[in-house]
């Protein structure tokens, strides 16, 4: 896993390394806009609302829905990215956090009509995935949900498929998404919904 100083250095080139993959229709990335899209798309449903963005990186997608006059709060460990989403957008709070150590308590008392993440999540052991989404749960606003685009799989065999195809360059320091353990982890809490996007990435909703 890329320790905070690797995002920091990677974030120049953090737009340009993800288009290649994606281009190529190359795990890790392969459907990468096609996710961000869908996520932007469900979010602007509901028009001035109040977004969160856990690893928001460079700001790919919540440039847009700022731009489009949504009111963003976004998390991310990386000052370099923090620095490039700012430009971006100025009157968005963004703040230098790992979430792997939980949420700042700023955000705790706060309420949100869409909680946002793309390919940050998988940084998270599984359980720790788990554990994650039920903190996020009670700070959805009714009828609120959370998007969650990312590296994942409907089911560990698929996993296991990528990985063999992938073996050159597969990262075995992240934890990555099967909907089928996701979403029985999480049955007895909310709802889960997963959309395949590509052979190697969709979209999760999660509501209560």
């Amino acid at each position: 896993m890329l320790s905070k100083q690797g995002f920091d250095l990677w974030a120049n080139d953090y737009d340009q390394t993800v288009q290649l993959s994606e281009e190529n229709n190359q795990y890790p990335f392969a459907g990468y806009k096609e996710i961000l899209n869908t996520i932007f798309n469900e979010v602007m449903q509901k028009p001035s609302s109040h977004i969160l963005d856990i690893g928001f990186g460079t700001g790919v997608l919540t440039t847009k829905l700022y731009e489009h006059g949504q009111h963003i709060d976004g998390i991310d460990f990386s000052a370099k990215m923090i620095e490039i989403a700012k430009e971006k957008m100025p009157h968005a709070h963004l703040i230098e956090c790992d979430f792997s150590q939980g949420l700042p308590d700023e955000i705790k008392v706060k309420r949100y009509d869409s909680i946002i993440s793309t390919y940050a999540l998988h940084h998270l052991t599984d359980e720790n995935k788990v554990a994650f989404i039920k903190e996020l749960l009670p700070l959805l606003n009714d009828h609120g949900e959370i998007y969650i685009g990312d590296i994942a799989f409907e089911t560990r065999e698929k996993l296991e498929d990528c990985r063999q195809e992938s073996l050159a360059y597969w990262d075995p320091d992240e934890y990555y998404f099967v909907n089928e353990e996701i979403a029985l982890a999480l049955s007895d809490v909310c709802k889960c919904e997963f959309h395949a996007i590509s052979h190697c990435g969709g979209v999760f909703i999660i509501s209560r």
